[in-house]
């Protein structure tokens, strides 16, 4: 079986996301992202990834708050 060792993997997607949310990126993780990587993939992940983050954030604003009162 042949690998394509062009084609970004699920796992190095999440970690070039999370590196972006962070706003550090090691330069040869960014030519990687910008050479082999779709765009539409970070596109697509950055938004799911804002969404969870928006959630989660609410949910401990919630959580916080139900104590507090």
């Amino acid at each position: 079986m042949h690998i394509n060792a062009n084609k970004h993997t699920l796992r190095a997607l999440i970690a070039s996301i999370a590196a972006a949310f962070f706003g550090v990126q090691k330069k040869v993780n960014h030519t990687r992202d910008f050479s082999e990587g779709k765009p539409i993939h970070f596109i697509a992940g950055g938004l799911i990834a804002t969404v969870l983050f928006i959630i989660v954030l609410a949910g401990l604003v919630k959580l916080i708050l139900s104590y507090a009162l």
